[in-house]
C-alpha cells in the first residue's frame, strides 16, 4: 500500500502532489478533521518508517 491510498489519490493527483513536495518543500495531501487527519499521519509515517523512507508527514490548522 503507498501513502496516495490513505489520501483517496489516484497515481497522477498523487504524482502531482509529490513533485510538488519535490520542488518546493511542502504540499497538501487533504483537508480532514483534526482525528481524522490525525491518523493518517500515524498510519502514513508507520507505512515510511518500516520501508525506512525518509518521509515526513504534519498536521496544520487551517
Amino acid at each position: 500500500m503507498c501513502s496516495s491510498a490513505f489520501f483517496n489519490k489516484n497515481r497522477e493527483e498523487a504524482t502531482r502532489i509529490m513533485l510538488h513536495v519535490h520542488t518546493r518543500g511542502v504540499g497538501i495531501c487533504g483537508v480532514y478533521t483534526y482525528e481524522v487527519a490525525e491518523t493518517k499521519v500515524t498510519q502514513v509515517m508507520d507505512l515510511a518508517r518500516q520501508n525506512q523512507h525518509p518521509l515526513q508527514c504534519t498536521i496544520e490548522k487551517d
